[in-house]
């Protein structure tokens, strides 16, 4: 099985070998996964937060959470170093990606091609931009698929040419810092994933 979080730390401490800095294009779900993922990696890389979730429901669901992350940047005193785009929320690309999938249990095919719905606007941009890596805050969370997400990071990887960083977020007490911060910054933590389909 492979250790995730090791390849992040291998591919950090080779450019820092190098003296780079790379730019990271970071696809985010919520303030609560990305304050771990923005504390961890902001001194290895020059972050962008990417917001783009077309599953959120509601919509004044969807806007609490993009403004807990701008605000979340902001308390952490990054907004010199850590900027944040917005992506379009047309919930339809969404609900026509799942299609027929509507009562699949939560955690299997259906969020898989959302993971993937997600992350391939974050290559696709990453690419467009002319960053260095894209990964996702995703894996931070004990109930998403991490070698999912990453196996399908990697596809990505090669369709759009633009390196993936491997992530296992949630290893080395990432997901227990993530709810520490989460306290500090009194962050807006949510009890369903996001779609309809988890709300209910």
């Amino acid at each position: 099985m492979r250790n995730y979080s090791k390849e992040t730390e291998m591919i950090i401490e080779n450019n820092e070998r190098l003296g780079v800095k790379p730019a990271l294009l970071l696809h985010c779900c919520c303030a609560p996964c990305s304050s771990y993922c923005i504390d961890y990696l902001h001194k290895y890389f020059k972050i962008t937060l990417f917001y783009y979730n077309p599953n959120i429901y509601p919509p004044e669901e969807y806007q609490h959470r993009v403004n807990e992350v701008r605000r979340l940047v902001n308390e952490m005193g990054l907004t010199d170093e850590v900027s944040v785009i917005e992506g379009e929320n047309n919930s339809e690309v969404f609900y026509n990606a799942v299609r027929g999938m509507e009562h699949v249990p939560e955690g299997r095919e259906r969020c898989f091609v959302c993971y993937e719905l997600r992350l391939r606007e974050t290559a696709k941009l990453a690419r467009e931009m002319g960053f260095d890596y894209f990964t996702t805050t995703l894996s931070i969370s004990p109930l998403k698929n991490a070698a999912k997400i990453n196996e399908t990071g990697e596809m990505l990887a090669d369709e759009y040419g633009v390196k993936h960083l491997p992530s296992d977020f949630k290893k080395k007490n990432g997901y227990k810092r993530s709810v520490e911060l989460s306290k500090q910054y009194n962050l807006y933590r949510q009890d369903y994933c996001g779609c309809v389909y988890s709300r209910r």
